[in-house]
């Protein structure tokens, strides 16, 4: 007899009925007493064993599925290319894939040739085999098949033995489990391909990755392809380019950002509000240099902890200097260059602050990873007492802010001591019980990131979902112990003598280059009228609609609207499409009825008619809705 737990139900039934309720199709492997295994080992449990089915719905049950699917893939290219070598093949979290060295790039026809030979392997219904092996009977193995990747990670396998899965003639080093075969497989797409270094080390050749999803069902597949366009047409490269917005040279350099007018008017739209805001908030708003001596990064401990992230120094008079992968170390500079008194606390810094990350050329991308970026950074000095208080007024203004670019749906998540860390274990429970305290009296939920906080102390990390529901990693909030002690800070307390500040590190947006890449996917590109490049297109049908549309755009300008005049020599219909395009939040269409009745029709970039207006009243509902920084269309 063997316990069948199914959710909160457990039931006691013979072996025959445990495999007659397990081998259906919603259920591709098991648990046996808490270890997940193939399904096919619930004929030989033992009495008494407690066997939970894994359903292809469950989060496990979906990455077996995945996961079989790419050894399917595999084997599919290595039928077509049998000079190609096996690397590494992954399930994750939205499909899976497999790298392999071959003599030249897949191609398109490449994967169609792959799904068809897919298809077939999946029409032949052969069953995935567990095989254990003695690990250098397993190297042989390899050896001889002239898989060198596999021979390389078999060799730093410890253990004497080793797990292997064979479906047909296929065979790969796995720990598993799999799918029963592989016609359980029934939606599958190869996506794309791209080049991955081996082990993600840039000093090891370059691989061909192939990216594929699979679902349980056709639908769920065709729903996520669906979702996988509205991605790519939001994709911020594309439309920064489309758009004007930005660039990035490689003659200039990977990595770094080149702002073109249209996005730096976005980004200047941004830096106002946020100064703005902070000044109202209590802040105090900082410049500092780019480059510092190196003594200061091996003083606050960034040396030591990032190295990898910072470039290499150079000299200037003999001495070392860095680029400023950090703004701390200068806050701190500034707070030290006078004495503070306990009634000053908290003393708010925050600072704009641009930094410089040796990022790996493979993991670029757009906006989103960068080599140079700007900060929105501050720094907050406090008494002990205060960091609570503190902390709940970062989380306030940090959710005002977000809220006001339109995002309302948050992952937040508190991560505690890294295994590598600088002070007491007693100050960094201190920290944690703080954040954590702050956290459940705002109301909310969150997640443990064990391990993942900073050298110098714990966090809490905000991730926004946007109009599509991805996470994107934005705030930070970071309570400080070890950072004052090292560079021995100091304020005056109501005893007369002097005591060590918390400092609390944050970043609201992160950086302006990440966030404005997914602010330009959560919008597609059409930014409300706050924030929007041009904000109103004048569109003339005929010369003699000049200048009355000339001094309309005067008047709109000494209002500060950004306007675009479209008074060129074409027709109509081709101006609204170059406006609509451009993603221009209004166009107003001049003509011979605007001159005459001086009331003036406004069209929505979403083809919808607002109006007509006096110019006086367009104005008003124009700076009502800039004012207001509204995300809907006022007008």
């Amino acid at each position: 007899m063997v316990r069948i737990k199914d959710g909160e139900r457990v039931e006691e039934v013979n072996r025959e009925e445990a495999l007659r309720r397990l081998l259906s199709d919603d259920v591709v492997a098991v648990r046996v007493n808490g270890k997940l295994v193939d399904l096919k080992e619930v004929a030989s449990v033992e009495d008494g064993a407690t066997v939970e089915p894994v359903r292809v719905d469950s989060p496990e049950g979906l990455e077996i599925y995945r996961h079989s699917t790419s050894h399917v893939m595999a084997h599919a290219v290595k039928d077509l290319f049998p000079e190609a070598k096996v690397a590494i093949g992954p399930a994750t979290e939205d499909g899976f894939y497999y790298d392999f060295d071959v003599p030249r790039p897949f191609s398109p026809e490449d994967l169609e040739n792959i799904e068809k030979r897919m298809e077939q392997i999946i029409a032949a219904d052969t069953p995935f085999v567990r095989k254990v092996m003695k690990r250098d009977e397993a190297i042989r193995l390899f050896r001889e098949k002239g898989e060198d990747y596999k021979v390389e990670l078999l060799e730093e396998i410890e253990d004497d033995t080793v797990s292997l899965y064979q479906e047909g003639d296929f065979i790969d080093l796995c720990r598993g489990p799999h799918l029963p075969s592989t016609g359980r497989i029934r939606a599958f797409k190869l996506l794309n391909v791209a080049g991955a270094y081996w082990r993600g080390d840039e000093r090891n050749k370059m691989l061909q990755r192939i990216y594929g999803t699979a679902f349980r069902t056709e639908e769920e597949l065709q729903e996520y392809l669906k979702f996988l366009e509205e991605v790519k047409r939001r994709d911020h490269r594309r439309l920064g380019r489309e758009l004007d917005l930005f660039s990035i040279n490689e003659e200039i350099g990977p990595g770094l950002v080149l702002w073109h007018p249209n996005g730096a008017i976005v980004r200047k739209c941004i830096e106002d509000f946020w100064r703005q805001e902070h000044l109202r908030a209590g802040y105090k708003i900082l410049y500092t240099p780019h480059i510092a001596k190196l003594d200061l990064w091996q003083k606050s401990g960034h040396w030591d902890f990032y190295r990898d992230n910072m470039y290499s120094p150079m000299e200037v008079e003999g001495a070392q200097y860095e680029i400023k992968p950090m703004n701390c170390p200068f806050h701190i500079a500034i707070y030290k260059s006078s004495l503070h008194s306990y009634r000053e606390m908290p003393i708010r810094y925050a600072e704009l602050g641009t930094v410089y990350r040796y990022e790996r050329s493979g993991v670029l991308h757009g906006l989103l990873r960068v080599r140079g970026f700007t900060q929105d950074d501050a720094h907050i000095f406090c008494r002990e007492d205060q960091i609570e208080t503190e902390v709940l007024h970062v989380l306030d203004f940090t959710l005002f802010i977000l809220n006001t670019f339109g995002f309302r749906e948050f992952e937040v998540y508190l991560s505690t001591r890294p295994e590598k860390y600088v002070g007491s274990e007693e100050n960094w429970q201190r920290a944690t019980e703080a954040l954590k305290k702050a956290l459940r009296e705002k109301g909310l939920q969150y997640e443990i990131d064990p391990g993942e906080g900073v050298f110098y102390g714990p966090k809490i990390d905000i991730k926004v979902k946007d109009s599509l529901g991805r996470p994107w990693q934005c705030s930070t909030i970071q309570v400080d112990f070890n950072i004052p002690e090292r560079f021995d800070v100091t304020y005056r307390g109501q005893d007369g003598r002097d005591h060590r500040p918390i400092m609390i590190h944050r970043a609201l947006m992160g950086s302006l280059e990440r966030f404005f890449g997914i602010l330009i996917e959560h919008f597609a590109g059409a930014f409300p009228l706050w924030l929007a490049p041009q904000q109103i297109a004048l569109l003339t049908v005929a010369d003699r609609h000049i200048p009355f549309a000339e001094s309309l755009a005067k008047k709109l300008e000494e209002e500060d609207f950004r306007v675009e005049r479209g008074f060129e020599n074409e027709k109509v219909g081709y101006k609204v499409r170059v406006a609509t395009v451009r993603k221009i939040p209004y166009s107003v269409i001049i003509g011979d009825r605007e001159l005459d009745s001086q009331k003036l029709g406004v069209r929505r970039r979403d083809g919808t008619q607002g109006g007509p207006y006096s110019i006086e009243e367009l104005i008003e509902r124009l700076k009502r809705e800039r004012e207001t920084r509204s995300l809907e269309p006022l007008v």
